[in-house]
């Protein structure tokens, strides 16, 4: 496969699943900022700049944090490269320019995303936040079931599916550090009602909530959220099964191109890692520290896979 197909291919995933991780974002900020957070060191849309990356660029255009001028950088803002509208705009460009390696049903869904894109952005003062939430997440799963349901499992499957399972793991782990940055530094919240109210919100807003109660039961603790979200191979969004999904199509591509390249190391070595884990191990690192490595070896992981795939043709 050319190496700009896969390139293509790569980036559909990662920028659609990058448009679904600021709609959670922007509904994680709207949940707790319903909860009393007064003691926390940072407010709840503060926080989220911070953890998501954005802080920055938001700073920049807007000055002080403003809960309206935020959902209008996560999800409007063409100046913002990872608003929602940027990241749906470039995933269809994206599939345009490689449309013969798509499916029809595939590229049904990328387009229908950006044509009613177009149609939110026409109205945009007179949508409401939940509505436009969900809306991100109901098309990027229309996208991701056309993608399970009609392509091939071939080199570009796995292009795809490497996209996702990078991004999706960056995002459950910036997800996880939007918590950190509401109760920072106060350790003595910890374990409290309000602590467990938020790890609740977390949950709900990544979809999670049900799955957790019935992998747990019980009281939702920090050790708890850390093990579904960090560790457990059960949970679809985990760090743990976005690697091993990482390792498995990289493995896939090794097979069919007969040899190893340097991502199919990276994603072996970072899963044994993981692998050897404990949440105990975590919380004497600091989960906020643990979250941070994690996402910087995420985009270590960009660089690699980027050499060693999509910087010429792919034999």
């Amino acid at each position: 496969m050319l190496s700009r197909t896969a390139d293509n291919l790569y980036w559909v995933a990662r920028n659609m699943e990058r448009a679904e991780t600021n709609a959670r974002l922007l509904e994680v900020g709207a949940r707790m900022s319903l909860l009393p957070t007064a003691q926390g060191f940072r407010s709840d849309w503060d926080s989220l700049l911070r953890a998501s990356g954005n802080l920055a660029g938001y700073t920049e255009k807007y000055g002080a944090p403003d809960q309206a001028h935020i959902e209008s950088y996560l999800f409007f803002d063409r100046d913002n490269p990872n608003s929602v509208a940027s990241c749906i705009t470039n995933a269809r460009e994206n599939g345009r320019i490689i449309r013969t390696a798509l499916t029809t049903q595939v590229w049904d869904a990328l387009n229908t995303a950006f044509q009613e894109l177009r149609e939110i952005e026409g109205a945009r003062t007179r949508q409401d936040l939940s509505h436009l939430t969900d809306w991100v997440m109901r098309q990027a799963a229309m996208l991701r079931g056309a993608i399970d349901a009609t392509l091939l499992r071939n080199d570009g499957f796995n292009f795809l599916n490497i996209g996702y399972y990078l991004e999706r793991g960056d995002s459950t782990a910036r997800l996880m550090d939007v918590k950190y940055y509401v109760l920072l530094p106060r350790a003595d919240f910890i374990g409290t009602g309000l602590d467990n109210d938020q790890w609740s919100m977390l949950l709900r807003a990544m979809s999670a909530n049900r799955a957790f109660h019935w992998a747990y039961g019980g009281e939702i603790t920090s050790a708890k959220i850390a093990h579904f979200l960090i560790l457990n191979p059960q949970c679809p969004r985990s760090l743990i099964t976005c690697v091993a999904g990482m390792n498995n199509h990289a493995a896939r591509l090794a097979k069919l191109y007969g040899h190893e390249t340097a991502a199919t190391k990276a994603f072996a070595a970072l899963l044994a890692e993981l692998e050897s884990q404990t949440t105990d191990q975590i919380f004497d690192e600091g989960l906020h520290e643990f979250l941070t490595r994690y996402i910087t070896q995420t985009a270590e992981l960009g660089r690699v896979i980027h050499e060693s795939y999509l910087s010429g043709d792919i034999q």
